[in-house]
């Protein structure tokens, strides 16, 4: 059995035409920083600041929903001037900060979900497009892929099943293109799985009491975006730097306000650990914050998350990256293998291997990735590397059952990997230990990295992994290096005519690949005459002694008796 891993079979989208029975590979690159930051801090809210904010939010959340429904039945028509009207009318019920907010929530989420709809479409029609290439195959047909062809289906059984669920996949990709003709999308105000979740909350361990309070939670609409100039850089949701947290309340529910020009200061005070003395200089300068209030039913908290655009740096060209080496690291299920590379390609050290667990909720997960890269940007800062090199893997066309739809194991394993909340995690964090992020082309990594480097590196006391390897060759492309130890293989005769063999490292370069030692002379099997250790000394030539004098041989007459 031929164990094959995922980064030798998933394919960037775009990366390349097959040259040779082999896929043009793409360029490696450095990853943008983040444009925007988010903290967010718990409310410690009184029962009367819980009820006027839950008064607030249900209200606002009402007119939001009407908003979004006369939004969608505008569909791509809607222009600048309907924007316009709309707020006119929520105005008039609300106030002209929370219209605005509002209206633009809105427009963003069917942004949202007209993006998500075209890439349904994109699916369906890659699917239909899949079954029907398979089924034009003999069943038990082999792929090719030089000529281009899918692998047939095992079994007659298989090919009718795949057969109905081709007509199944048209019928849906009819609905889907006459919703994208109309600029019609199916949007839930809540979420679509806790909607499903209300018939069958025994199941779901609630009850409909704790459904309820959760549903109305989430379709609550408590967030204002920032405006620069304003005071501390919010009007409608104000937090001083002293953390006082004040809202303005909507027209219909001014008679709750506490404080002048219909405005309500609650309580708790506001208080951001992670990034705060950031966030503290941003309001004091007057500059944009975002601010969203969310109540957390299950732990019967409240947390407000604040949000802000951050100025785009340039970035970091690849070469002053990768100049004092980089920390190739390759992804797995259950752990990140790194090694690091020197400026030359050549591993340092020993590999490392960060661990982590991605069982349990969706909480325990995200902790135990931002805990493996917290580890593994503290050996990057103590090897003294600038960059990490990591793959640019995207298994979204690798889920399907046309894939790998009887591994199912597989498929499972690729469906709970967190490609893009694992990349999305490493360069918020990076970014604050002003390290960079290196993409490389993620094709034949394992397989390339086995092949040259797994052997080699194998002693008696370092068991070297398939992905140690890897990570070797992650590193080694980002580098611009090729993944092979050397690159010009030996000359038929074994000499220098062609120069010595190429990606060395400098011979001032610790713990390098060393090259062979040069003797002097010419490399042949025998010493020629006059060369060798004592050319000089013409007497050690004399093979039944040394001569008493340096004089010219000369050859003695034979006696006359013999």
């Amino acid at each position: 059995m031929v164990l094959v891993e995922w980064r030798d079979v998933v394919l960037r989208p775009g990366g390349g035409e097959r040259v040779g029975g082999l896929r043009e590979l793409a360029a490696s690159f450095v990853v943008p920083g983040p444009a925007g930051v988010a903290i967010r801090d718990r409310l410690r809210v009184s029962e009367s600041d819980a009820a006027v904010l839950a008064e607030v939010g249900a209200f606002l959340g009402s007119l939001a929903a009407g908003d979004l429904a006369e939004r969608s039945r505008q569909g791509p028509t809607h222009d600048a001037a309907a924007w316009a009207v709309r707020k006119r009318e929520l105005t008039g019920k609300s106030s002209a900060r929370w219209a605005g907010s509002i209206t633009k929530a809105t427009h963003d989420q069917w942004a949202l979900a007209r993006r998500g709809q075209g890439a349904h479409l994109d699916w369906l029609r890659g699917q239909i497009a899949a079954i029907e290439a398979r089924l034009a195959r003999p069943l038990g047909a082999k792929a090719d892929q030089r000529e281009g062809l899918v692998r047939g289906y095992a079994s007659r059984g298989e090919w009718h099943a795949k057969s109905r669920r081709l007509h199944a996949l048209k019928d849906r990709l009819a609905g889907v293109e006459a919703d994208w003709a109309a600029g019609r999308v199916h949007v839930v105000r809540g979420g679509k799985r806790l909607a499903n979740t209300r018939h069958h909350v025994e199941a779901a361990g609630l009850s409909e009491q704790a459904w309820r309070e959760r549903w109305q939670a989430e379709r609550m609409f408590l967030a204002a975006d920032g405006e620069s100039g304003k005071r501390f850089g919010n009007e409608t949701l104000r937090v001083t730097d002293s953390g006082q947290l004040s809202l303005k309340l909507p027209g219909p529910l001014a008679h709750r306000a506490n404080a002048p020009h219909g405005r309500y200061v609650l309580d708790a005070t506001v208080r951001f650990q992670h990034r705060g003395q950031e966030w503290r200089d941003r309001i004091t300068a007057n500059r944009a914050v975002a601010y969203r209030i969310h109540h957390d039913t299950a732990r019967g908290r409240w947390y407000v998350t604040a949000s802000w655009q951050r100025a785009t740096a340039p970035v970091l060209p690849l070469e002053a990256a990768s100049a004092r080496g980089v920390v190739g690291v390759d992804m797995n299920d259950d752990h990140l293998a790194a090694w690091q590379l020197d400026g030359h390609g050549n591993p340092v050290g020993e590999p490392q291997r960060f661990f982590y667990d991605l069982s349990g909720s969706a909480e325990h997960r995200d902790a135990q990735i931002r805990h493996a890269l917290s580890r593994l940007l503290h050996y990057t800062r103590r090897c003294g590397a600038a960059a990490i090199a990591i793959e640019d893997l995207d298994f979204a066309a690798e889920k399907g059952r046309e894939k790998h739809g009887r591994n199912k194991r597989f498929r499972r394993l690729l469906s709970r990997f967190p490609t893009a909340k694992l990349k999305a995690r490493l360069v918020l964090m990076a970014a604050e230990q002003d390290i960079a992020v290196v993409a490389v082309d993620p094709a034949y990594t394992s397989r390339w990295g086995a092949q040259h480097w797994q052997k080699p590196l194998t002693t008696p006391r370092r068991k070297m992994s398939r992905h140690d390897a890897a990570s070797i060759a992650v590193g080694r492309r980002a580098l611009g290096h090729p993944i092979r130890r050397r690159t010009a293989p030996p000359h038929p005769d074994q000499s220098d005519r062609g120069g010595h063999r190429t990606v060395q490292a400098r011979p001032d370069t610790r713990q390098r690949e060393e090259t062979r030692p040069h003797p002097p002379g010419p490399r042949t099997g025998c010493a020629p005459p006059g060369g060798g250790a004592k050319a000089g000394d013409q007497r050690a030539q004399h093979r039944s002694g040394h001569a008493a004098e340096h004089g010219a041989w000369h050859q003695d007459s034979l006696p006359l008796s013999l």
